[in-house]
């Protein structure tokens, strides 16, 4: 292959379609892989021999220079070359910019940061340079970690280890796509990156930077209006004012000007505060009027925080939210099967540092399986189960050992496994370690759980009372 490239691109006129052709399927061709031995060193000589920064022909050998160099420090790639990645290199030339891919990553408050890379840059380098400009600290010590969207558009996110390159992401995300919607037009979707919270630990929160407080308040707020957190109809309006206090500044009531109606347009914010801040099922059965008592009591609230900095408001929302015990822990619907001693037709499974607690489906919990005392757990059939040791006679000690199923949708099993693997790797290794050991071992602990990732694709006062949890 190299060789016919080499001879493809040698001798010919430099202004020639042709021969740009074959130095562009050059650049994709050395971010893939190398030639072995003795001919990897004679395409390292007949690059250096080429490369000149004055010519088009020039500029793709020193490309091709940089690629070379960028595959013996990362390895080779696993999958073939995207869609956007060709159209990328036949478009221009790479060697114009260092990083000549770029993609947006999302976040939770629904902005987004445009990251660049090449054909070798791996998750963690990737997220490293996200961190870098969004003001975050690493994903050993925010708990964030990058995701994908699923290819077949279903409500699924599928988390990215880090040696992973992001070119094989790409590339098996588009295969994916056109193995599902096979003959449809191709480019009409594009992988969906999104950066946000993963693992929460409550010694996390001493460092949080104001940008990692801010998306995780928006993630937070999402939980509550999807119903996955605990909040009564009043806490949920109060939150909701914080998140529109964030999201708009103060509420402006100014009186009616001649030129158009300032109380329609206050009145079309206040109900989209309520469609995307308040719980889904605390308004599925309002009229248009109470909507409108609802949003006028939204209003109250939210003009109670006028002068409230964005910043302000989420140390009061994330203050609030943590008063719930399993704050930060994430919630898996499943259903209990004999031979379990759980009476409830739906529960919650809540994931989190503590264990995988066990909530009603109101919220109430029932029971909380420390780690350490798992035997085994992950799919069984077409169930998710857990072997758990617990010591029934405190006096004797006895221990016994209880299997629990629970019937759950295939795609959250396999989520729910890696997400109790990955707390399990991370509370073993605080355990094993000092505190003043810990820095130096979080690397090698984020790469640990990612492995296993790996196998599958001072609060603000104001008048109102404040907000409380059940």
């Amino acid at each position: 292959m190299y060789c016919q490239l080499i001879k493809q691109t040698n001798h010919r006129m430099p202004n020639n379609y042709s021969l740009t052709q074959c130095w562009q399927l050059l650049s994709v061709c050395v971010a893939l892989f190398l030639p072995q031995h003795h001919f990897l060193w004679y395409l390292r000589q007949y690059l250096q021999r080429h490369a000149d920064p004055k010519s088009e022909v020039g500029k793709y050998a020193v490309y091709c220079q940089r690629s070379v160099e960028r595959v013996l420090q990362n390895g080779e790639r696993e999958a073939k070359p995207s869609r956007m990645e060709i159209v990328s290199i036949l478009l221009r030339n790479p060697y114009h910019h260092s990083l000549p891919f770029s993609i947006p990553v999302h976040f939770m408050n629904s902005t987004y940061q445009v990251v660049g890379f090449d054909g070798s840059t791996t998750v963690e380098e990737f997220v490293n340079t996200l961190n870098q400009r969004a003001g975050m600290r690493k994903p050993q010590l925010s708990g964030f970690a990058l995701f994908t969207d699923d290819p077949s558009g279903k409500d699924l996110e599928h988390c990215l280890q880090p040696a992973t390159k992001i070119c094989d992401v790409i590339s098996k995300w588009e295969q994916a796509l056109k193995e599902l919607q096979p003959g449809k037009c191709e480019g009409t979707r594009i992988v969906r990156l999104i950066y946000k919270s993963r693992l929460c630990f409550r010694a996390q929160a001493k460092g949080e930077t104001e940008r990692e407080r801010l998306l995780l308040a928006y993630q937070v707020n999402e939980e509550v209006h999807q119903g996955h957190f605990p909040v009564n109809k009043e806490l949920a309006l109060e939150v909701a004012a914080l998140m529109a206090q964030v999201e708009h500044g103060d509420l402006d009531r100014a009186p009616a000007s001649p030129g158009g109606s300032p109380q329609t347009k206050i009145q079309q914010i206040l109900l989209q505060v309520l469609e995307r801040f308040y719980p889904k099922r605390y308004k599925q059965d309002c009229n248009i009027e109470q909507l409108r008592e609802l949003a006028e009591r939204l209003a109250t609230k939210w003009s109670v925080l006028q002068g409230c900095t964005a910043a302000e408001c989420v140390r009061i929302y994330l203050t609030v939210a943590r008063k719930w015990p399993l704050f930060g822990a994430k919630l898996f619907s499943a259903k209990p099967l004999p031979p379990s001693a759980l009476e409830h037709t739906q529960v919650w499974l809540a994931v989190s540092e503590d264990g995988l607690s066990v909530l009603d489906y109101s919220m109430h919990l029932l029971v909380t399986y420390p780690f350490q005392s798992v035997i085994t757990f992950g799919g069984c059939k077409e169930d998710f189960m857990v072997v758990v040791s617990q010591i029934k006679d405190q006096a004797l000690g006895k221990k016994t050992v209880d299997k629990f199923i629970f019937a759950m949708a295939k795609p959250k099993i396999l989520e729910l496994t890696l997400l109790m693997a990955s707390y399990i790797n991370w509370t073993s290794d605080f355990s094993a370690v000092g505190s003043q050991a810990q820095s130096s071992t979080l690397g090698s602990r984020d790469r640990k759980l990612r492995d296993i990732d790996s196998r599958h694709f001072p609060s603000m006062t104001y008048t109102t009372k404040g907000p409380t949890l059940l």
